[in-house]
């Protein structure tokens, strides 16, 4: 394994993930609160599942995100 290809490859592949992950919510939360289906509620709960078959890896990330 070439850690110097592994590393900016990994890199590449979060930052993919970062964006395209907060703009999926960004727009999610912007539907709900105009549909009136976030009313009450101070925040969300999310949950990201990172999978690598071939590593036999399943990593999940849970946390709550504020809406206010």
């Amino acid at each position: 394994m070439n850690d110097d290809a592994f590393n900016m490859g990994l890199r590449k592949f979060l930052k993919q993930v970062g964006i395209t992950s907060q703009r999926a919510l960004e727009d999610a939360a912007r539907a709900a609160a105009e549909a009136g289906k976030l009313k009450g509620h101070r925040s969300v709960r999310a949950r990201m599942v990172l999978t690598v078959e071939e590593l036999g890896l399943k990593h999940t990330i849970e946390d709550e995100i504020p809406l206010q």
